[in-house]
């Protein structure tokens, strides 16, 4: 059904009607949508303000539509004949003069211009759209103006302004708290608590951004949600700073969503339009300019000064003006980081304290002392078949001294600190998130949030629910909602485990593949006649695997990603909020098995299936499994969680964030024609709304989230093999503040206000990662370190009790005789003697015993140990943990006091007014009372004379 104002496409005619198609099509495109009493055309140059308002100067843009504007047919053709040639002009004529009897050939090829008419059908399609939907906004008593004429080719931009009695209208609607008239003290706790709380807020007043200077801490308003039957309430005086900026998008943003366009079927609001490309992008504007020297005060300049700039790095950073301006949600992130960041310095020092521990003590370790001395001329047994040769234990006295480092008695210690640390971590940041919602006057946000978001569906559920309203016409009741059930999206479910499963798999393989390097580079350097090859061959493995393992989590953690969003797209999720959540599931599940698969095998796997000499365990064929350095894996664990973290944070969180959007920059700068000088002008002259769509679509916080998750895993699931894990956190942290300050305030649009009272499914991840964080820290402990080792021969097998004579317990013996065929050494004299007998770690029976080479009595007792100290150590750990969460309550007490406070006076206030509405309703009535009598109707003629009696109202 064609409406008046749509454009047709007119005949093929003559040039002179070309052309006046062509001004008419030009005319239309430069006209504005219909307002009030506002058109583009009507621009005044009384108000030449440039910035995020109308054209009047006055109304405030609260919002932008961005749309591809497209040329008509007849502008292309036009600008095409206007490019031939005389000889091909007159060719044309003399072919349209020919007789009627001769058929006239066609100017253009026709699959051409088929190709032409479907892409103009789908661009008026998109327009038609447009046109309803603003239609629709503008009922709603939003005001509209187009603009056409910016400095960006091919795009059109809608602005948006919130008028005073729809943001009234809508700020009810979504029961947005306000601030009233009342205020009130805001008394500091008494109890020891808040005393060393406030000294230390004294202490490090220096620390403080420089924001809110006039606002006082002691005062804080009375808020309740907005009435306008209320609205004496609230301080009006001045209404265009009551809704401030991240208000007013807000509210705009959740008409947008609740506006239909009819024309589809499955269209609901701007992000089904959005979805179908009817417009290319919408955002809420920036405040204004932070880079020019005479730029006006507003709060993003504010940002950038004492958030954004590295300068600042050692200030805390200014949570509610972030709040204030990207809202609660976005606010929430970054105190919640700041929190993690300030809680990491404690770690970071304990941790450097049990570096420094074995630093100092490394001198004293007695099992190190004894793998050092050449004295005891200890030859071990081939680390691998026929192209490894018998070997001193002497050789591995560097990385015996390195392991001490990470594996002495400290490390218990600092992983039962570290479990208490997660726990504590946990409970201040509860405490902080309430304080938060206090502050922010979030409380109570639950049931509003869940009433706000049932009917917003996003645009795939409802395209997928109009086809199977298409497919079911015939067979469904009429009045029964049609709805996607469980067995339409059991396909996608079982696609997404299926899928799943096979990534984990595929990371499993790749992992093992690394292990195939290692063994056979390992064998490759033995064999090879380079000196300097085979100078240091484990080092050389072990930090090359590293590297190849970092690299390939970099590309998977990419690929997974992508992968992630494709299966949740595939389950059509009903909502926003259960997308994002279906989503982090998937991709947090990929991500850390990806990042923690060659760090678990190196922890528990790696060394315990190798077999012993003489009957070793081959995989693949001939390749042998690996075996671990005779100080143990912890080493190669720790080089390997060193080289992932700081990889990861160096390389994929860091070098990203900075290099990609500046190598975007670039590739822009390179495909524009125009020279430094010239886009700096032209970025001059641009509208507020015309950079902000230079700039980079907000997609979610779940990308920073994701990469503090995995690092928090980094940091407290094998802590006991790296306590400078922390210290790198902390570091990395500092800088990842200022580098997303700098992308939230520079490089990206501002995110529509979303409100939210915490973080949501992140909150349980990090629960449930600083639990499992202490199961496996006692297997760390108890099964990778030598530890329960040592602890067991010390007070069991030592016959000084102390650890003289601990390195010879470990080590086994084997009879080179019973090698199997084929393995031997090629080179048995390597040594310059006869090697009868080698030794390998194991406890194992000697050759001469009944039962040679079977498990001795001490590998049964060094395994009940190990066993009973992780029971132990975890359910001491675990009740040290409910004890501190038990004892620190959630919500604070002056916070729980002041909430008590503010409903008794909220009571009091609406009693109040109830007070006052009585007492001015009766003395209306009062007054109606005294008023009767004058309308009580004329005495006869003859009673005129008799005086009327009035009654005293006085």
């Amino acid at each position: 059904m064609m409406r008046r104002a749509d454009n047709y496409l007119l005949v093929p005619g003559d040039e002179k009607n070309l052309d006046v198609d062509v001004a008419n099509t030009e005319a239309r495109s430069s006209q504005s949508i219909p307002m009030k009493d506002l058109s583009v055309d009507d621009v005044s140059t009384l108000y030449p303000q440039v910035g995020p308002y109308f054209s009047d100067g006055h109304r405030r843009v609260d919002y932008v539509l961005a749309y591809h504007i497209q040329k008509s047919v007849n502008i292309r053709r036009r600008s095409s004949r206007f490019s031939d040639n005389n000889f091909i002009q007159g060719l044309r004529r003399s072919l349209s003069m020919r007789s009627s009897r001769a058929p006239l050939q066609p100017k253009e090829d026709p699959e051409i211009a088929a190709q032409e008419q479907r892409t103009n059908y789908h661009e008026d399609d998109k327009r038609f759209r447009r046109e309803e939907f603003e239609e629709n906004l503008l009922e709603t008593g939003l005001e509209l103006e187009r603009d056409e004429r910016c400095k960006i080719p091919g795009i059109g931009f809608l602005k948006i302004h919130a008028p005073w009695n729809v943001l009234c209208q809508e700020a009810e609607l979504m029961k947005l708290k306000m601030p009233t008239k009342k205020v009130y003290d805001v008394k500091q706790g008494s109890n020891v608590v808040e005393k060393i709380r406030l000294f230390i807020h004294k202490v490090t007043a220096p620390l403080h951004p420089k924001v809110d200077a006039n606002r006082q801490d002691s005062i804080k308003s009375l808020s309740h949600p907005f009435s306008r039957e209320k609205q004496h309430l609230f301080d009006l005086s001045d209404r265009d700073k009551f809704f401030d900026s991240k208000t007013r998008s807000s509210i705009v943003y959740e008409v947008l969503k609740r506006t239909r366009c009819t024309r589809a079927k499955y269209s609901m609001g701007i992000t089904s339009l959005l979805a179908n490309g009817v417009y290319s992008s919408a955002y809420p504007l920036h405040d204004g300019d932070i880079t020019e020297a005479n730029a006006e005060s507003n709060d993003r300049k504010l940002l950038y000064e004492e958030w954004a700039s590295y300068s600042v790095f050692y200030k805390y950073q200014p949570i509610g003006l972030i709040r204030k301006y990207f809202g609660e949600k976005v606010g929430l992130y970054f105190a919640w980081l700041g929190v993690y960041t300030q809680m990491l310095i404690p770690a970071a020092i304990v941790g450097v304290i049990v570096f420094l521990y074995g630093c100092a003590t490394v001198d004293d370790n007695i099992p190190s002392m004894e793998i050092c001395d050449s004295r005891n001329n200890i030859t071990m047994c081939p680390l691998c078949d026929r192209a490894c040769s018998y070997w001193k234990l002497v050789t591995a006295c560097g990385t015996a001294r390195a392991s001490h480092l990470f594996d002495n008695p400290a490390t218990v210690f600092f992983s039962i600190f570290m479990a208490l640390w997660a726990v504590l971590f946990m409970e201040h940041w509860k405490r902080r998130q309430m304080r938060l919602n206090y502050i922010w006057d979030l409380t109570g946000l639950g049931e509003e949030e869940k009433e706000e978001h049932k009917d917003h569906n996003r645009a795939e559920y409802e395209f997928r629910v109009m086809q199977k309203t298409m497919r079911l016409e015939h067979s469904t009741p009429k009045g029964e909602k049609v709805k996607l059930t469980c067995t339409d999206r059991l396909p996608a479910y079982l696609t997404t485990v299926m899928m799943m499963c096979f990534l984990i798999l595929v990371t499993f393989a790749i992992v093992f593949g690394v292990i195939l390097y290692r063994i056979s580079i390992k064998a490759a350097l033995h064999v090879s006649t380079y000196p300097t090859a085979r100078s240091n061959i484990r080092a050389t493995v072990k930090t090359t695997a590293a590297i190849i393992n970092l690299i390939i989590i970099i590309i998977l953690d990419e690929i997974y990603a992508a992968i992630a969003r494709f299966l949740t797209n595939l389950e059509v999720p009903k909502t926003d909020k259960s997308f994002e959540e279906r989503l982090i599931f998937k991709t947090f599940i990929l991500k850390f098995v990806n990042a923690f698969t060659p760090i678990v095998y190196l922890a528990f796997f790696r060394g315990r299936l190798v077999g012993r000499p003489g009957n070793y365990l081959y995989v693949v064929g001939s390749y042998r499994m690996e075996e671990c350095a005779h100080a143990g894996c912890l080493m190669e664990l720790c080089i390997q969680l060193c080289i992932t973290m700081l990889g990861k944070q160096l390389i994929q969180n860091n070098l990203f964030e900075i290099g990609i959007p500046k190598l975007k920059k670039l590739l822009r700068k390179r495909k524009s024609e125009l020279d430094c000088k010239e886009e700096e002008e032209l970025s001059k002259t641009l509208q507020r709304h015309e950079k902000d769509h230079l700039l980079g679509p907000f997609n979610s916080l779940n990308p920073e989230y994701m990469e503090m998750i995995i690092q928090f895993g980094m940091v407290t699931l094998f802590v006991a093999s790296f306590p400078l894990a922390p210290l790198f956190a902390l570091l990395n942290n500092i800088i990842e503040i200022r580098l997303d300050a700098k992308k939230f305030i520079m490089e990206l649009r501002r995110p529509i206000a979303a409100r939210a009272k915490d973080i949501g499914i992140w909150y349980n991840l990090l629960r449930g990662l600083s639990k499992v964080a202490v199961i496996v820290n006692a297997f760390v402990i108890s099964f990778t370190s030598d530890f329960i080792p040592r602890l067991v021969y010390q007070y069991m097998y030592s016959p000084d009790g102390t650890m003289h004579g601990f390195v010879n317990h470990t080590l086994s013996y084997f009879n080179v005789s019973d090698f199997q065929p084929n393995t031997d050494p090629l080179q048995p004299m390597h040594l310059g003697y006869k090697v009868e007998i080698c030794r390998y770690k194991d406890y194992r029976e000697p050759p001469w015993s009944s039962t040679p080479y079977e498990l001795s009595k001490e590998f049964w007792a060094i395994l009940a140990a190990r066993l009973a100290f992780v029971i132990v150590f975890q359910n001491v750990v675990m009740l040290m943990s409910d004890f501190v969460d038990w004892l620190i309550p959630d919500i604070p007490k002056d916070i729980s006091l002041q909430i008590h406070k503010e409903k008794i006076l909220m009571v009091e206030l609406f009693m109040k007014e109830e007070q006052v509405k009585r007492l001015a309703a009766r003395d209306h009535h009062y007054q109606d009372n005294c008023t009767l009598p004058l309308s009580v109707p004329q005495s006869p003629p003859q009673a005129r004379s008799r005086p009327i009696s009035h009654t005293n109202c006085c």
